[in-house]
């Protein structure tokens, strides 16, 4: 796993001693009630991506982001009526009001799509989107709920039907903030299917680049299937995070070191994670396509690479992509493109895979075509939990990361 990032705490900020199963990621916890603007004071991600530029233009509205992760509590005040009807895929598990349920997901909609609460909503957590709308789809547990070796077992392809189901119930983005990681990670079909046909409906599937960095660098899956944005992690320094996996899919980076995220228990964390990234992210596309709906999933990876900021030298590297997102310019750029409609290899890659590509499809009933979410706390981030995903009888240890 991860080491905690070496940051010490803000002012104010004490440590809580809990560490995330998945990122080993270190809560800072704010030890009192903060002044209307002290959250977002410490949100320097919202500056670093030129938000408030982006926003001159649209904060989202009329776009729908799935979080497949494990549940939003849309009841949160940075949240409120934001959050649709969503769907529990796992079905079992901790329930709304326990501390095992909910909370890295919440996170995830907060960096998507929060608009703080409070007089002129000027306290709590500004998403980068904060007008779209959020679709939880419930597809991993906590790494703290008890039931979590349940899902394992049963509910493997629970990932899966989540990025169909998401794209049949007006998903617009849809965000993975999740992954598997390990040593033996490889391509599962019922997962790169179900991103292609999401891809194929016009939906931008975007996710998390993995928190491998420090251990191998191994390659993670769904960031790795082709068309998915896949995004790095960086610092206020635009400076790649060095818990964040280097491979050759990663599209673009985003902030992903000391973010400040939105809990259940109303209280706000700070944390890092390459969950953090992709949620960004998804926010970014959100905008994008509140003004060009008609943009194509591969026309808007494209435009964000060419939008990047601080591009590596040479153009692209594994670290940081094609650089950090800018959403400003992404929205100028989109402005002078042309519809390109859908194709069924709308993804980067076309039908090309890196390495051996996927394995071959396996009847339904086989364990080893499950790909059971266990523990999801916070991967990256953040929260106090982290996304772990255990892929059956092919793998006999947790994935972990987020």
């Amino acid at each position: 796993m991860t080491k905690p990032s070496s940051t010490g705490p803000c002012r104010r900020l004490r440590r809580t001693g809990a560490l995330v199963t998945a990122a080993s990621l270190t809560l800072l916890l704010f030890a009192a009630p903060a002044h209307a603007d002290g959250i977002r004071d410490r949100q320097w991600e919202l500056t670093a991506m030129h938000t408030q530029q982006a926003w001159r233009t649209t904060k989202g509205k009329g776009i729908t982001v799935a979080v497949l992760d494990t549940g939003v509590d849309g009841s949160h005040p940075d949240l409120a009526g934001q959050v649709l009807p969503g769907n529990d895929l796992v079905g079992f598990g901790a329930g709304k009001g326990s501390r095992d349920w909910a909370r890295h997901g919440t996170a995830m909609a907060g960096i998507i799509a929060g608009h703080g609460h409070g007089a002129g909503n000027q306290s709590g957590v500004l998403g980068i989107a904060p007008e779209a709308r959020i679709l939880p789809v419930r597809v991993i547990l906590e790494s703290t709920d008890p039931a979590r070796k349940q899902a394992r077992e049963t509910k493997g392809g629970a990932l899966a039907e989540g990025i169909r189901w998401a794209a049949d119930n007006g998903a617009d983005v849809i965000n993975l903030s999740l992954g598997d990681d390990s040593a033996s990670a490889h391509p599962e079909p019922a997962e790169d299917a179900a991103i292609q046909y999401a891809l194929g409906k016009g939906a931008v599937v975007v996710a998390s680049a993995g928190n491998g960095g420090d251990q191998g660098d191994h390659i993670s899956y769904p960031a790795a299937y082709p068309g998915v944005i896949a995004v790095a992690a960086v610092d206020k320094n635009g400076t790649h995070a060095s818990f964040s996996t280097r491979r050759w899919y990663a599209t673009v980076s985003a902030p992903g070191v000391d973010v400040v995220i939105a809990d259940p228990d109303r209280k706000y964390y700070e944390g890092w994670g390459t969950s953090a990234a992709s949620a960004f992210v998804s926010g970014a596309v959100a905008l994008i396509r509140s003004v060009h709906p008609g943009l194509s999933p591969a026309q808007i990876k494209k435009l964000l690479e060419d939008t990047a900021r601080n591009a590596p030298e040479g153009g692209r590297d594994d670290a940081r992509g094609y650089g950090m997102i800018d959403p400003a310019a992404a929205l100028t750029a989109a402005a002078k493109l042309k519809p390109a409609g859908l194709r069924s290899e709308s993804a980067a890659y076309g039908t090309t895979y890196f390495g051996g590509g996927p394995d071959a499809p396996v009847a339904s009933d086989d364990p080893a075509n499950w790909l059971a979410p266990v523990s999801a706390g916070g991967g990256l981030l953040l929260l106090a939990t982290g996304v772990v995903l255990w892929r059956s009888t092919r793998v006999r240890t947790p994935r972990e990361w987020l």
